[in-house]
């Protein structure tokens, strides 16, 4: 007769050589129960007599580790897989799945013993027996598979935190993406364009390009210009010449706007009351104001404004306006509109070939006029006024998100020292302000610098009747009016309606957003699970122990390293399936009760466990791994 049917004897006991026999003393020790003896006739079982799901399969290959079968899978939150997609780089349709070994023991262990163990051709299998008791105590280590299969309510809905989906809502304000997107990725667009703001604020000055940019200025370094050094004295600002830098604060690191402005001494600091009064100001659309300091790191007296950076910034008159617009010289007598009056003036023509070609939407200059309007409407309130509302230095972020900046240059470079009260013209310059909103208005809706003059005024509410509406005509009328006493608050009417569309847009948006932050947290976690894996797994040594990795703990962490990421195919090959490492380590950090079987590698070891028991054996690893490297050697 073979021997492999000779009838079997217990051994006494885990053999000490075994790694796993740290283990299973752990086991032992933790257990409230005692070991009680088994009768060597009871336990006496034949080849024949084991169950084929646990019969050692071997494949073609000698390094086969199975995974468990997920659809009998005892908890009902993690009984279902279909709404997991799997890597399509990874897994092809056409790949087979992997051999699947069913481990369910329970129906043969004996409840009145904690250690099961059974030896079969060579290769020993080792079980935990479950703990005695009801099936409704949850708050034991060990829960019989078939109770839990039978009342899901033992696990707690709060452990489980796989991600649940796009909400409906978001699905609809996702309409428009395309319908092969990445359910557990950040859209592509967004993850594209914070990439190009990442990469934009790391961006660094080429020195030899820019030999004149000193390396630091005051509590700031690494000076990067945004705008061409060559054209700076073309660009003029209350008759000052001006530049602008992205620059790091030497202190914290963060990215700041620098604005320079050439050749300019403070005569006294009573300006700087108005400076502290922009630098307590904070909206949604306003740059902020840092900081403002003179110096003579750029070889002269220069003063400098810091402001918020916002990258992948560019201002009104970059992206709405023309670059080669005709401001003087001949022009065609003949306009793109053959339905247009003749004849034509130089202005008008020019007005009409801007209006022939693409006009904003008036859903986009309403979308202006309320962020326009919030912003002034603070600045106001403060008792402060914008005096830089023009296309150059308005801010636009993304597709449609407003900022005003530069605000308070001109308050300290045309501040008068020898009025009694420098707030005494403040609210002149606030009708500035609402005169200067509606030339901007005006010039966005003809997409023409050449509108807002005097004499194209009348010509430009005509041409801007014929494609927009009433109201934005009303509105701008109003604001260009010259009425002694305007104020924002008498804009919200003629806005209307508008400012629900605006709203539902906005929190339409952020519905999306938390979507997608939603997925990055569910990412973050799991990555922060490889991490403590990571750092535990073939550690060279530990406190001058080298096998610290391969022992105890350590080494049920390192089966389930191999069932988590080295599975392979019937036929050898490797088996990559993003959707079975997402939902082991999901129930590795709500700690299931879901048993598992590990293999080690040269087959000769089983080992069934819970996620629960692999969850615990994780924190008191790396629990180890934190308490040696809080210790501080002696001097």
């Amino acid at each position: 007769m073979d021997p492999i049917f000779l009838s079997y004897s217990q051994v006494n006991g885990v053999p000490q050589e075994s790694k796993l026999a740290t283990y299973m003393k752990h086991q032992n020790e933790g257990s409230q129960s005692g070991v009680t003896s088994q009768s060597t006739t009871k336990n006496t079982l034949t080849f024949d007599q084991i169950p084929v799901s646990l019969k050692k399969v071997v494949g073609q290959t000698g390094e086969f580790i199975p995974r468990t079968n997920i659809n009998n899978s005892p908890s009902g939150a993690y009984s279902s897989r279909s709404s997991l997609v799997e890597s399509p780089s990874s897994t092809p349709p056409t790949t087979p799945a992997p051999l699947i070994i069913t481990c369910s023991p329970t129906q043969l262990l004996d409840k009145t013993t904690t250690t099961y163990q059974e030896n079969v051709g060579g290769t020993t299998y080792f079980y935990p027996a479950a703990v005695s008791g009801t099936s409704g105590d949850v708050n034991s280590s060990m829960v019989e598979e078939s109770n839990v299969a039978e009342d899901s309510s033992v696990v707690s809905a709060a452990a489980i935190t796989m991600f649940p989906g796009t909400p409906p809502h978001v699905k609809t304000a996702k309409s428009h993406l395309a319908a092969g997107e990445a359910t557990f990725y950040i859209a592509d667009d967004l993850k594209l364009e914070l990439q190009h703001k990442n990469a934009i604020t790391l961006l660094q000055s080429n020195v030899n390009t820019y030999p004149d940019i000193p390396n630091e200025v005051d509590n700031y370094q690494d000076l990067c210009p945004l705008e061409s050094l060559q054209s700076i004295h073309k660009t003029q600002l209350v008759n000052y010449l001006s530049s602008t830098f992205k620059a790091t604060n030497i202190k914290t690191g963060v990215r700041y706007c620098l604005r320079r402005i050439h050749g300019f001494r403070l005569p006294n600091t009573k300006c700087m009351m108005l400076v502290d009064m922009w630098k307590k100001l904070t909206h949604s659309n306003i740059v902020q104001l840092r900081e403002v300091f003179t110096t003579k790191a750029f070889g002269d007296h220069s003063m400098v404004f810091v402001y918020d950076y916002h990258p992948e910034s560019e201002t009104l008159l970059a992206r709405h306006f023309s670059n080669n617009e005709p401001l003087n010289g001949y022009a065609d007598h003949f306009s793109s509109n053959p339905n247009a009056p003749r004849p034509y003036s130089h202005q008008k023509n020019t007005l009409l070939r801007q209006q022939q070609g693409s006009l904003l939407p008036e859903s986009i200059i309403w979308s202006y006029v309320i962020q326009l309007t919030g912003a002034l409407r603070v600045i106001h309130a403060a008792g402060l006024a914008s005096r830089s509302l023009d296309p150059s230095k308005v801010l636009l972020s993304g597709r449609s998100r407003l900022r005003i900046s530069f605000v308070g240059i001109s308050d300290v470079l045309m501040f008068d020292s020898t009025a009694t009260n420098p707030l005494a013209l403040i609210p002149h310059y606030q009708q500035d302000d609402l005169t200067a909103l509606g030339k901007l208005l005006l010039a966005l809706a003809c997409r023409s610098l050449l509108a807002v003059q005097r004499e194209n005024l009348q010509t430009s509410m005509d041409l801007m009747s014929r494609s927009y509406s009433s109201d934005l005509r009303h509105l701008i009328m109003y604001l260009l009016s010259g009425q002694p006493r305007r104020t924002v608050v008498d804009l919200m009417p003629m806005i209307g309606a508008r400012y629900y569309s605006q709203l539902d847009a906005v929190q339409m948006h952020a519905d999306i957003l938390e979507s997608e932050v939603s997925k990055e947290m569910e990412n973050g976690r799991l990555c922060r699970l490889l991490v403590k894996l990571g750092t535990i797994n073939e550690r060279p040594e530990l406190n001058l122990d080298p096998t610290w990795a391969e022992t105890g703990d350590r080494y049920m962490l390192k089966l389930f390293r191999d069932y988590l990421l080295h599975q392979v195919t019937e036929d050898g090959r490797p088996w990559l399936d993003m959707s079975h490492i997402v939902h082991c380590l999901n129930k590795l950090e709500s700690g299931s009760q879901e048993k598992i079987c590990l293999m080690s590698r040269d087959e000769q070891s089983i080992l069934v466990v819970t996620y629960s028991e692999l969850k615990h054996c994780l924190e008191q690893s790396f629990q180890e791994l934190m308490s040696a490297a809080s210790v501080t050697k002696a001097a």
